[in-house]
Parts: C-alpha cells; sequence; structure tokens
C-alpha cells in the first residue's frame, strides 16, 4: 500500500522550488518543504533536456523505485519534489537510492 500521496498541482512544485530547501547530486536534484497537511506528498520531474520520451519515462521508473524503499521511513508533512538529471537514465536505481536517502538525511526528514 502506498503512503504517500502525489503532488500534481503546478504551484505545488513553484512553492517547492522557490522555497523549499534543494540538495543537488550528479544524478538527481532533491527539494524538500513543510506542507500544512500531515501527508507525505512527492512529485517526480523530468525535462525534455533528459531525452525523449523513453529516457524521461526510465528516470521516472527509477526515482520511483528507489523512493519506494525509503517511503516507510520518511516522516509525514512535507512536500518532496526529485527532478532528474541528464545523468539519471543511465545509472543504476541503488546509486539514486543512496543520493536520495543522502539528500533526505540532510533534510532531516528520514526516521532514525
Amino acid at each position: 500500500m502506498r503512503d504517500y500521496l502525489t503532488i500534481k498541482e503546478n504551484f505545488r512544485f513553484q512553492r517547492a522550488y522557490k522555497r523549499g530547501k534543494s540538495y543537488v547530486s550528479p544524478a538527481l536534484v532533491t527539494y524538500v518543504i513543510r506542507n500544512n497537511t500531515n501527508n507525505l506528498q512527492i512529485g517526480i520531474t523530468t525535462s525534455k533536456k533528459i531525452g525523449k520520451a523513453v529516457q524521461r519515462n526510465r528516470c521516472r521508473r527509477i526515482i520511483r523505485a528507489a523512493f519506494s524503499e525509503l517511503a516507510p521511513q520518511i516522516i509525514s508533512g512535507y512536500d518532496v519534489v526529485f527532478v532528474a538529471r541528464a545523468k539519471t537514465s543511465y545509472v543504476k536505481s541503488t546509486e539514486i537510492l543512496s543520493a536520495m536517502k543522502n539528500h533526505l538525511q540532510q533534510a532531516n526528514v528520514l526516521q532514525n
């Protein structure tokens, strides 16, 4: 069962980009901002710079797979936006998982 919601509204993405704290690695950028609800909400962004639809969908799949392993450990009440980078489609989900875990630990949203 999924214990998080998906961000679909553009204003939530914009809020994360403008006011959220960002964490950067070569394959992934993570934005974290507190939300007004008690839900964990995630969004995944892949731009056309990454490649055609096949590469963009692969990036989203890799990010979603890595996030599903960490989701039970994340504190609810946050919006988390992941932005794929050009390198994302060429790395394995374990590499994305370690970058994601590092970003979320820096943001203090992972439970011990």
